[in-house]
C-alpha cells in the first residue's frame, strides 16, 4: 500500500470514534463483531478499524492476525447476521510494517439486520444499543418502507366515523352511496385501506374521517401562537388557538390563523381595496399540507405554528426520512412516509398539486423560506421570513378624516367599529374582563369578540399582558 493511504488512515484515526468510525485493537469473537456490523448496517453504515486501540494508538496486526481476522469477518458477515451483509476490507500498511484492517460496512438496504440471537442493534454515538421499544422498531420498519404509521390500528370502531363527511366524500369521489349495513361499511373501509382486518379504524381513517379524531389521538393537533416581537414568551401572546378535528378542518383552521395574523398591503390596488396579504396564501397552503401529510405520526406530538414579527415557523414532528435532504426536497424530490394519507389528499381532501411539488411551489411563490431538518430533535421546520413592516405599503382601513383627526403631526388615526370600540371601552374599565363576559356585554358571539380583538391587536390598539388566566388587557391610547 502506498504512503498516501497510510496518511489517510492516520487522519481518520486522529478524528476519534463516532457513529461512523470504531476502533478495535484485535477481534477474536465473531458474534461480537457481527453485532457491531449489524449496528452500522441498521444505521448509516461506517468503518471499523481493526488494529487501532480505543485511545487512538495504532499497534497494528501481524500478517497471521490479518489472515485470521479476515476469515472471521467473512464468517460473521455471511452466517451470523440476518440478512447477510456485503462488506469490504482494505489492509493498510503502517510504517512499522504491521497492518490495520479497514472494515467498511455499508448502510443496509434490507433493514433491519439481526445478530445470531435475534437482537437488532443501532449505533448510538461511538457505541451501540439494542432496539427495545415497539415505537423504535416501527420507525426502523417505516424507514425501510416495510411499515407505515398511517396503517397503525386504533381503538376506534366504525361507529366513530363522521357519517356525513364520509358520505359526502363517497359521493364526490366514487359516485357511491353510504353503505346500508355496518358489515358493508366495514368491508368498504377495509377495501379503502381505512380499517384493519378486525374492523377498527386505522390511523389514516381516524385522521381523515373520524367525527372527533382528538378524542382518539389527542396528540395529533395543531397548536398556533402569535407572539409579540421575535422570541417565544412564557405568558405574553397576541393570538393563540388550538386546532383539532379531521385533517381538512386542521388545515382550514391553521391557514385562517396565519392569514388573519398577516399584514395587508396595497399591492398596487386602490386605497379603498381590501388589500393583499404580505405573503401569498398559496405559500402556507403548500407548507401546511406538507406538514399534515408528511409528518412522522410515530412521534406523539402536535404540529406547532408560531407567528413572530419577522418570521412564521411551521414545526412538524419527525426529521426527513431515509436519504432525503433539504437540498433534495428543494429540488422537488420526495419520500412517501404516509402513503394512505397521500393517496386521499390526491383525491381532493386537501389542496394538492402533485408529489414533491409542495415545497418547490412555496419557494417559487416566496423564496425567503428556510428549511431545517433536525435529526437530534426529530423535527422539521419551515421558516417563512417576513419583510420589515416599514418596508410594507400597508392598507389604511376606514381612515378617520374628521376635524378631530391628528393632522398636525402628519398622522392619520384609524376609526374603530362599534363592536371594537365597545371592547376597548370595556377593557379600559375592567382589564381582567373575559371573552365570554365581553360577548354578553356587547351582545355578539364569542367568536366575533375574538375576531375584533385580533384586529385591535393587529392595529396596535389593544394588547394582552400575561397569560390567559392571570393576564389582563391593556388598551393603547
Amino acid at each position: 500500500m502506498n504512503g498516501m493511504k497510510t496518511r489517510d488512515l492516520l487522519a481518520q484515526i486522529a478524528l476519534g470514534e463516532d457513529s461512523t468510525r470504531q476502533f478495535k485493537a484485535d477481534v477474536k469473537n465473531a458474534e461480537s463483531l457481527a453485532s457491531e456490523m449489524a449496528a452500522f448496517a441498521n444505521t448509516n453504515g461506517g468503518t471499523i478499524f481493526i488494529g487501532v486501540a480505543d485511545d487512538g494508538s495504532a499497534p497494528g496486526l501481524s500478517g497471521q492476525d490479518v489472515a485470521r481476522i479476515n476469515q472471521l469477518i467473512s464468517n460473521a458477515a455471511s452466517h451470523l447476521i440476518h440478512s447477510p451483509l456485503a462488506v469490504q476490507t482494505e489492509n493498510v500498511a503502517l510504517e512499522n510494517g504491521r497492518i490495520v484492517i479497514a472494515l467498511t460496512v455499508p448502510k443496509g438496504i434490507d433493514k433491519p439486520y439481526f445478530d445470531r440471537n435475534g437482537v437488532i442493534w443501532l449505533k448510538a454515538g461511538a457505541d451501540k444499543r439494542r432496539v427495545n421499544s415497539k415505537e423504535e422498531l416501527r420507525r426502523l420498519f417505516q424507514f425501510t418502507n416495510q411499515f407505515h404509521a398511517d396503517e397503525l390500528p386504533t381503538k376506534a370502531g366504525i361507529d366513530k366515523l363522521d357519517k356525513l363527511r364520509f358520505r359526502d366524500f363517497l359521493r364526490a369521489v366514487y359516485k357511491q352511496e353510504y353503505p346500508d349495513s355496518p358489515d358493508e361499511l366495514t368491508r368498504l373501509l377495509q377495501n379503502m385501506n381505512l380499517a384493519t382486518d378486525d374492523g377498527r379504524l386505522n390511523l389514516a381513517g381516524v385522521l381523515m374521517f373520524a367525527e372527533q379524531p382528538e378524542w382518539i389521538v389527542p396528540q395529533f393537533v395543531v397548536k398556533a401562537i402569535h407572539y409579540p416581537g421575535n422570541k417565544i414568551h412564557a405568558t405574553d401572546y397576541l393570538d393563540t388557538e388550538d386546532f383539532s378535528g379531521p385533517l381538512p378542518k386542521l388545515f382550514e383552521g391553521a391557514l385562517a390563523f396565519v392569514m388573519r395574523n398577516l399584514h395587508k398591503v396595497q399591492a398596487g390596488r386602490g386605497v379603498n381595496a381590501p388589500g393583499m396579504p404580505e405573503i401569498p396564501e398559496a405559500v402556507f397552503e403548500e407548507l401546511l399540507v406538507n406538514a399534515l401529510v408528511h409528518r412522522d405520526y410515530l412521534v406523539s406530538a402536535p404540529i406547532r405554528l408560531f407567528v413572530f414579527d419577522n418570521r412564521i415557523e411551521i414545526i412538524s414532528p419527525g426529521h426527513l426520512p431515509n436519504n432525503l435532504t433539504v437540498e433534495k426536497i428543494r429540488a422537488g424530490n420526495s419520500n412517501i412516509r404516509n402513503p394512505i394519507l397521500v393517496s386521499y389528499v390526491a383525491k381532493g381532501l386537501l389542496p394538492y398539486h402533485g408529489l414533491g411539488s409542495g415545497i418547490k411551489r412555496a419557494l417559487e411563490e416566496w423564496p425567503a423560506i428556510d428549511l431545517t431538518d433536525d435529526h437530534d430533535g426529530c423535527l422539521f421546520t419551515a421558516t417563512v421570513h417576513r419583510k420589515p413592516v416599514e418596508e410594507l405599503d400597508l392598507v389604511n382601513i376606514a381612515l378617520d378624516v374628521s376635524p378631530k383627526a391628528d393632522t398636525a403631526s402628519g398622522k392619520r388615526r384609524e376609526s374603530v367599529g362599534k363592536a371594537s370600540g365597545k371592547i376597548l371601552d370595556a377593557c379600559r374599565r375592567k382589564p381582567s374582563i373575559t371573552i365570554p363576559e365581553l360577548a354578553e356585554l356587547i351582545g355578539i358571539t364569542e367568536r366575533s369578540v375574538q375576531r375584533n380583538i385580533q384586529n385591535l391587536q393587529r392595529d396596535g390598539l389593544l394588547r394582552r399582558v400575561g397569560g390567559r388566566k392571570e393576564g389582563h388587557w391593556e388598551a393603547v391610547e
